[in-house]
């Protein structure tokens, strides 16, 4: 099946949820002017990393921005897709995804299963309880967000339950882009699926962010990758190339978990 699907690679504002919002919204119109099925934004795009005060940001998944994001999917006939912080229980707060599908129907929410140090973030966030396999009209597909990339045991999941396409959602740093870029085509090529995955641009707390937000296909190869500058990006993927590599290559077929 064909589906065409915008990054909406980013400048985030630290803690300035009104403007983050202001740019999602003009990317998800130009994406949806585009005729893309899918506009995908970095990880906590509505704030950063302002996480010492996620209690005055983060609402329900239901409520608060994650609502206006699906008002703003079913107004323009598009699927959105993005993390932004949560609440999770009583002063529990979590970094999470909800796809939200073009009636603005939520299809599933993840929650970040790894907690990332050099961020602080296991100071203030919750770790999700559990993977979360999105079934949507066109196929099924894995959710993830940054961090999650260094753990292949969550994507190898993914793929064994059905995913032909994994979302990355992410704010990843320099001076690490050789890592980005290797363990996404890793990712793609191990697992045989499609990688889609939106970093943010920008510079906050003297962390400089580098972009380079793509699309890999079940092959390893590039379909798009963005450079360094705030910019939308599309690009248009079959997905009945899973099966085709798959089949040519039988890897999971000739798994061996009993000895593993």
């Amino acid at each position: 099946m064909q589906l065409t699907i915008s990054l909406g690679q980013m400048n985030v504002e630290l803690g300035n949820p009104a403007a983050n919002w202001q740019t999602v919204q003009a990317m998800t119109i130009e994406a949806a002017r585009r005729g893309s099925d899918l506009v995908v934004f970095p990880e906590l795009w509505s704030t950063g990393y302002d996480l010492e005060n996620a209690a005055s940001h983060a609402t329900t998944t239901d409520a608060g921005l994650f609502a206006q994001v699906a008002a703003l999917a079913q107004t323009h006939q598009i699927a959105i897709l993005g993390s932004c912080l949560s609440l999770l229980g009583d002063g529990q707060f979590g970094n999470t995804a909800v796809y939200f599908d073009k009636d603005g129907r939520s299809l599933g929410q993840y929650s970040k299963l790894h907690l990332f140090r050099l961020m602080q973030e296991e100071q203030f966030l919750t770790a999700g309880p559990a993977p979360t396999l999105v079934e949507a009209d066109w196929g099924k597909a894995g959710l993830t967000i940054c961090y999650d990339l260094r753990f292949p045991e969550l994507f190898r999941r993914y793929a064994l339950a059905g995913a032909q396409l994994v979302f990355v959602p992410a704010e990843w740093p320099h001076p690490r882009l050789a890592h980005w870029q290797t363990l996404l085509r890793a990712r793609a090529i191990e697992n045989q699926m499609f990688v889609v995955a939106c970093n943010r641009v920008g510079r906050s707390k003297n962390t400089d962010f580098f972009g380079h937000s793509c699309i890999l296909d079940p092959w390893g190869e590039t379909l798009i990758e963005l450079g360094e500058a705030e910019m939308l990006g599309t690009a248009t993927i079959d997905t009945a190339k899973v099966n085709e590599v798959r089949a040519k290559i039988p890897v999971f077929t000739d798994r061996r978990p009993e000895v593993y």
